[in-house]
This record gives structure tokens, sequence and C-alpha cells, in this order.
């Protein structure tokens, strides 16, 4: 049974920098397209970036040109990289795997000064 498990999640300051991994465990990884979802206290979780089996990528408009997605099929393992973080991006980010439905665990990211 696949598992996804996100990690690297942290405290940072306005305007630095943190890179989210998902390993997910089971499965024919290079075959699955990967989601990054977030949810902020009190809100509605939602969709922040994605990247499929063929390497396609696509970026909620909000993090466009800070974060970068990419993939390590090798390694069974999807990055977030996540560059001039702001306050508003404080949330619990899970990845997603849509055709099974299946969410991580979720890893805690607070921009704070």
């Amino acid at each position: 049974q696949v598992q996804l498990v996100e990690s690297g999640g942290g405290l940072v300051q306005p305007g630095g920098s943190l890179t989210l991994s998902c390993v997910a465990s089971g499965g024919d990884f290079a075959a699955m397209s990967i989601e990054w979802y977030r949810q902020a206290p009190g809100k509605q979780r939602v969709w922040v970036a994605k990247i499929t089996s063929s390497g396609s990528i696509g970026y909620t408009d909000s993090v466009k040109g800070r974060f970068t997605i990419s993939r390590d099929n090798a390694k069974n393992s999807v990055f977030l990289q996540m560059n001039s973080l702001k306050p508003e991006d404080t949330a619990v980010y899970y990845c997603y795997r849509r055709t099974t439905d299946l969410w991580g665990q979720g890893t805690q990211v607070t921009v704070s000064s």
C-alpha cells in the first residue's frame, strides 16, 4: 500500500527559504502525479502546485516565481522549494496523490519574525 510522508517544515523568518519533501513508499512512483496543498489555521485546504509523471508542472498564482516543484524518481520523492516566504505562507503543507485520493500527514511551515 502506498504511503506519502512529508518532511522539511519548520519556522523561518519572512524572506527565508525551506524545502519540503514528499516521499512515497510502495507503488510505481515514476507513474505518479503528485500535488502539494496547504491549509492555514481556520481556512480550507487549498491547492499549491503539481508535477505529473511526465514532468508537467503547475502552480497557484500566489506562489508563482517563489516556489519550485521537482521530483527525483530514483528517490521516490517530490520536493517543494519555497523561497521569499511570507507570513501568509504559514500553513500545514500536504502532498496528495489524486488518482487514489491519498494524503500525507502534513508538515507545518511557519513564517514569522
